[in-house]
């Protein structure tokens, strides 16, 4: 792993400190995530439901917003379409929401995964239409969505696509209206909203216009942002702009959840509201579970547990949820095993600059976490795509420097449906091109990535003491939150700092010690706890002991244990700078060194 520590011009970061009134260090963080002037610091360190872009900058919008108020007054039958990841879920209960509210009769179709799969189809149109709905809106998908535009058409329904995937090169689909702020000529802002993001900003537009009591409207957007949250941080868009206010404010709101669903959902993860939720919780104790239904299930669970309101049912619902997730967990693990498998005993494959791995009857709801497993382990893009005889369906994850998307473009003959965006993407395609899928991803890959872009770079943003780390500092850290893509937990480096207890491993993965500084020869008694997860194995092989001198790339935690809580340092990679005596030692013995 490659360290990159990052600098700031060091006149720009005390005029911004000076002007915002902040600590030089956080003065420094925020510049070199773009933020140069007092205003802009002041709208990232608060935000503020004010901080919202106006709906109507969305191309589009004025027009779904006079649909939707017209089929309210005549009470149309309005269906939501939806998709059955988080993001899409939790669009269909904001919109769904939104609309009864504003006193129109919504319903809600969520595709199943393996059954349907994703996008919108002909004959759930035409069956909608049979049964006398004349609006549908889709969220979180339909942005390619041609042919059911023009089934729409046929039928007499119209058809409002909201949605954020990229759209295809030949344009937008022939609906009604087309809500997406990255479709050509949409000069919206904020480009980055996940699909719940638009459909929020669909639902803002519509209870303006149709409450009759203004003062509602502020509560009822602060309620919806508490889902909207757990979508845009699990579709993993970049926390900044809009998508920073979302994900403030409403992991702000779960702390103290009045929606029995929200409530039932924490209980299970085991989030008991002692503490303020972040963007980890939701990453990895929420969405994973909701997730589960649309993966393992039936997504319609998931809409069912926020909008229930009975508090047995929501528990029920959600224990379901969690055990749907452990089983999603048994077979991830499976299927993982079996990709490392077949990559560690085929080079060529495993050397690919692009990753196509494929399997007789893995499961297509797990195939996306396997991809980025892969990608993780391997440090390359990735396809995983499951064959169930002659068709095969795939996901792929990819890397910073790889636009996955087009990578698929430039073979795009290939497959009978893709999309997705520049980092994740799904598609479908015959089993027997899938030969032909791994030679052409690979030879596009090869023009698009150089071996660099396979080694991971560890971004550092300062160089501190350890004396630096302070709680105060901690503080001022969190006042970033929430972390993510596009607002990443700062990280930080320490030279020269001492082993000076023995490393001990917890549960054979990972690494706990005490690490402390030297000056003058003296040694400070005082340290500080740092935690290697996952470490455990690579200081078993480097033999890092008590005295050992280190180079630390770290974050820095809170441990809120009442008895041994404190500042706790959580360490990203480590360099020996000089071995103990001891690990000296022990070196030649194992080398037979006499």
């Amino acid at each position: 792993m490659r360290w990159n520590l990052r600098s700031a011009n060091g006149m720009d970061v005390q005029r911004l400190a000076a002007e915002a009134a902040i600590s030089s260090t956080l003065a420094r963080l925020l510049l070199m995530r773009g933020i140069g002037s007092a205003e802009a610091a002041q709208r990232f360190l608060s935000p503020a439901l004010g901080h919202l872009h106006s709906p109507y900058a969305m191309s589009g919008m004025a027009e779904a917003v006079e649909r939707l108020r017209a089929a309210l007054g005549r009470k149309e039958k309005i269906l939501i379409y939806g998709d059955y990841d988080v993001d899409g879920t939790t669009a269909i209960v904001i919109l769904v929401t939104a609309i009864r509210l504003c006193g129109g009769e919504a319903d809600f179709h969520v595709p199943h995964r393996i059954r349907e799969g994703y996008g919108i189809k002909d004959d759930v149109i035409e069956r909608a239409a049979s049964e006398g709905v004349r609006l549908i809106v889709s969220v979180d998908t339909g942005i390619r969505a041609f042919e059911a535009a023009q089934t729409a058409r046929r039928v007499g329904v119209d058809l409002i696509v909201t949605d954020h995937h990229l759209p295809h090169e030949a344009g937008v689909p022939e609906a009604l209206v087309v809500l997406n702020p990255n479709q050509p000529g949409c000069e919206y802002p904020c480009k980055a909203l996940c699909g719940a993001g638009v459909a929020f900003k669909l639902a803002h537009a519509l209870m303006e216009k149709a409450l009759p009591d203004g003062r509602k409207l502020q509560p009822l957007l602060e309620s919806f942002l508490k889902p909207l949250a757990i979508a845009t941080i699990a579709d993993a868009v970049p926390l900044v702009d809009e998508n920073r206010v979302f994900a403030s404010l409403g992991l702000a709101g779960l702390r103290s959840p009045v929606n029995v669903g929200l409530r039932a959902l924490l209980e299970v993860a085991q989030l008991d509201g002692s503490r303020a939720l972040n963007s980890t919780d939701i990453a990895f104790r929420l969405a994973p579970r909701l997730n589960a239904a649309g993966r393992m299930d039936v997504a319609r669970d998931v809409i069912e547990l926020f909008t229930v309101k009975d508090l047995p049912r929501a528990r029920e619902i959600a224990e379901r949820l969690n055990q749907l997730n452990t089983e999603r967990q048994a077979e991830e693990a499976r299927i993982v095993e079996e990709i490392c498998r077949t990559l560690d005993g085929s080079p060529e494959q495993r050397e690919a600059y692009c990753i196509v791995v494929d399997g007789e009857g893995w499961h297509r709801g797990v195939i996306g976490i396997a991809a980025t497993r892969v990608v993780e382990r391997y440090c390359r893009p990735a396809l995983v795509i499951s064959r169930l005889g002659e068709e095969a369906h795939g996901s792929g994850r990819s890397l910073p420097a790889f636009h996955l998307l087009n990578a698929l473009e430039s073979c795009q003959t290939l497959f009978t449906r893709y999309g997705g965006h520049a980092h994740a993407v799904g598609f479908a395609l015959p089993s027997a091109r899938v030969p032909q899928l791994r030679s052409d991803m690979d030879a596009y890959a090869r023009t698009q990535l150089t071996p660099a872009d396979f080694e991971p770079i560890l971004a550092l943003d300062a160089e501190l003491g350890l004396s630096q780390v302070t709680p105060d500092l901690f503080d001022a850290l969190r006042r970033l939150e929430p972390f993510g893509l596009g607002n990443p937990e700062p990280k930080f480096l320490a030279r020269n700092v001492r082993v000076l207890i023995p490393p001990r491993v917890l549960k054979d993965k990972h690494i706990k010690m005490k690490l402390g500084i030297e000056q003058n020869g003296r040694r400070f008694a005082t340290g500080i706890p740092a935690l290697g997860w996952g470490m455990a194995e690579r200081f078993r092989q480097e033999q890092v002991l008590a005295g050992d001198v280190l180079d630390v790339a770290f974050t820095i935690e809170h441990n809120d244990h009442p008895d041994f809580g404190g500042l706790e340092l959580r360490l990203c990679d480590v360099v020996r700078v000089t071995p103990s005596p001891a690990s000296v030692r022990n070196a030649a013995a194992s080398s037979g060194t006499p």
